[in-house]
């Protein structure tokens, strides 16, 4: 029994010594690792530090319910680029110069006035067809001969404009009505010319009948799973257009109303109404046969949406002994009357669309139907043409109580030739920020607007941030006189002497390189469209954010995105043979350092520079060829916003003039700044 119990000691002597070892050893790795992990930190390895955790933006974006579409997609933090080191002497962005940098400076800018410094040569367009840009090159310099030609015309001051064809007041004499039968509709191709818009008062009456549904089979309205019936639809459009707002473009959509008989989402009658800017909707108003709520707004007194007969009412009768009760206390029964839906398929109907003070208001039948209040955006006049699509047959339209006379439409409506708007001259030292704005020629109101709006910013006014239209040559030579008087008034245009093509956008912005790195020596080159409204203090504190040495760039990077093969914007296997796209900032706004500006101007005068006609993605593939000899600093945020306006925005596209006067008038007023929505 001792012997048993004192082995039984010894084994817990034991075990206790090996616990207690076990304790020493875990305290003395401990200290072993915190030792190492003070070393790290100490001497801050490069690799860990400095390429691990700079690439991204450290600003933690939270998911922006207004765009959901583009949230969805890019709703995760973008995802580090990987970098090839070299040598550390490599010139930092805020170092980088020319041998003689400052005597070269100056010289562009005595050089500079308002034609672009960029170096086109007919070698410039002469690649080879590996990288599948030949036919852009060669569509490059036909364009850069063409344009080169009509500025030499301007120059020489043999282009003038047919001042013989305009009144003397500067109107234009319109009819005060216009009239279209069925037959005469169709042979206008379904528009109906308004040359001088819609006044208060104006009315359209047209005559029509739905036709019966059919089967869709268009996968954009209706999608069909195996074994499924087709969706029977049927709807028509009419549309209030500006036909006149800008040639050669989209027109915009001042007034959308589709009544949806058969096929829409809900599987009930609706009528939607909205209005579109260079392709972006605004939000939709629908009305599904309720009523509008009383605490709703109304339109000149009228609600937005009457109410109709729905599949799913309520119409039970009420009781006898209610009917006695109310006849007892002495209340008098409300006449209800319901109405079906206004349209009915092969059933003729006289619509009525009337503009009022605050909005549009339809009758059918007689019957007030709905009301649309305008958006801010357009005014009444910039409804230039009625169109009318789907599934309807016009028997008749009527438009009465038009303007007779109305501001041309030309340039000198929307310029405002005033001192007040001109450009700051080019300041003597170098810029912080040079902000390089795309436009087209005969983008006035667009141009007038970005003046009189974030282009008046204090920081733009002082001179420590540049900014310059970039604009091309317009195939109508009474454009091109007006923007020549235009950049000489205001002296914030930058000509590139090619003919504009959506296709050849690419050129503008190596001009704008150009002018942000050796004309005011910036040490951030921003590109931008003049439909985006800029706020040009959190553009510019986001660039600062970055330390000096590095390069990098800033915006709404899309990682991973392959081109699109068929539609509108395809791109064949010629233009772009890979399956994606090089990681590229959209192009309504994103920031350069001046090292990557220097570089991108640099290959293209070495003709090394590779072109395609997506603008954006050119600059990613350009940055992307940069980043191979020189770490780039990738920074993505949403707030440099592609499609509309969110809160708390950096950047805002598709903004039209009107918004862009309210968005500026937001700002002014209030600390956070806020969106003007509302078309």
């Amino acid at each position: 029994m001792k012997k048993s119990k004192s082995s039984k000691l010894d084994k817990l002597d034991r075990f206790d010594m090996f616990i207690s070892l076990a304790k020493q050893r875990s305290v003395q790795i401990l200290i072993i690792i915190g030792f190492l992990y003070l070393v790290l930190v100490t001497f801050e390895i490069p690799f860990v530090f400095r390429t691990g955790f700079s690439t991204l933006s450290q600003e933690p974006l939270a998911r922006l319910p207004r765009l959901a579409s583009e949230v969805d997609v890019q709703e995760k933090e973008a995802p580090s680029r990987p970098l090839n080191w070299v040598s550390q002497n490599s010139p930092s962005p805020t170092r980088f110069q020319y041998q003689n940098q400052h005597q070269h400076q100056q010289q562009l800018r005595t050089q500079s006035g308002i034609v672009s410094n960029l170096s086109f040569d007919a070698k410039s367009f002469y690649p080879s067809d590996k990288d599948g840009s030949l036919e852009l090159h060669k569509s490059a310099k036909v364009a850069w001969e063409l344009g080169r030609k009509l500025w030499e015309e301007l120059q020489s001051g043999k282009v003038k404009i047919d001042s013989t064809k305009k009144p003397k007041n500067g109107s234009e004499l319109c009819p005060s009505s216009v009239s279209l039968s069925g037959s005469e509709f169709l042979a206008h191709r379904n528009v109906v010319v308004l040359p001088c818009g819609l006044t208060l008062g104006s009315h359209i009456t047209l005559v029509g009948k739905p036709r019966g549904a059919h089967a869709e089979t268009n996968p954009r309205i209706a999608l069909i799973k195996d074994g499924e019936d087709p969706v029977m639809v049927s709807q028509f459009m009419m549309e209030l257009q500006g036909l006149r707002t800008v040639d050669g473009e989209e027109p915009p959509r001042i007034l959308h109303f589709n009544p949806r008989l058969k096929g829409d989402w809900s599987r009930k009658p609706v009528i939607e109404q909205n209005t579109c800017y260079r392709m972006q909707w605004g939000s939709a108003m629908r009305c599904e046969g309720w009523k509008s709520k009383a605490d709703d707004e109304t339109v000149d007194g009228q609600v937005k949406c009457e109410k109709w007969i729905r599949d799913d009412d309520d119409h039970s009768e009420e009781s006898k002994a209610t009917w006695w009760l109310k006849r007892l206390i002495g209340r008098t029964k409300k006449v209800n009357v319901d109405w079906p839906f206004p349209f009915a398929e092969g059933k003729l109907f006289v619509l009525t669309l009337s503009a009022g003070l605050e909005g549009y208001h339809v009758n059918v039948d007689g019957r007030h139907i709905t009301s649309f209040p305008y958006r801010t955006g357009y005014t009444l006049e910039d409804a230039t043409g009625l169109t009318l699509n789907g599934d309807i047959d016009v028997h008749y339209v009527f438009v009465a109580s038009l303007p007779t006379s109305n501001p041309s439409f030309a340039p000198q409506r929307h310029l405002e030739m005033s001192n007040r708007w001109k450009a700051q001259p080019l300041p003597e030292q170098p810029v912080d920020l040079f902000i390089g704005i795309l436009s087209a020629g005969n983008h006035f109101a667009e141009r007038m607007a970005v003046r009189k709006s974030w282009m008046q910013h204090e920081l733009v006014k002082s001179s420590n941030v540049v900014a310059r239209f970039f604009v091309a040559m317009h195939a109508r030579r009474e454009v091109n006189v007006e923007l020549k008087k235009e950049a000489e008034f205001f002296g914030d245009i930058v000509i590139v002497p090619y003919m504009d093509n959506y296709d050849l956008v690419v050129l503008k912005t190596v001009a704008i390189c150009e002018y942000g790195a050796r004309v005011v020596a910036a040490k951030f080159t921003m590109k931008c469209d003049d439909d985006t409204f800029v706020r040009v203090d959190a553009v510019i504190n986001e660039a600062k954010k970055v330390n000096e040495d590095r390069s990098f760039y800033i915006g709404n990077i899309n990682y991973y995105h392959k081109p699109l093969r068929s539609g509108k914007w395809a791109v064949t296997y010629e233009e772009w043979p890979e399956e994606a796209y090089r990681p590229y900032a959209n192009g309504p706004g994103y920031i350069l350092s001046s090292d990557i500006a220097h570089f991108i101007v640099s290959e293209f005068e070495r003709h090394n520079l590779r072109l395609f006609k997506m603008e954006d993605v050119s600059m990613g593939l350009w940055v992307e060829r940069f980043n191979s000899s020189k770490p780039v600093d990738y920074l993505h945020s949403l707030k440099f916003c592609q499609f509309g306006c969110v809160e708390d925005y950096y950047t805002a596209h598709y903004q039209s003039p009107r918004q862009m006067m309210c968005m500026w008038d937001k700002l002014q007023r209030q600390t956070r700044p806020q969106c003007c929505d509302m078309r």
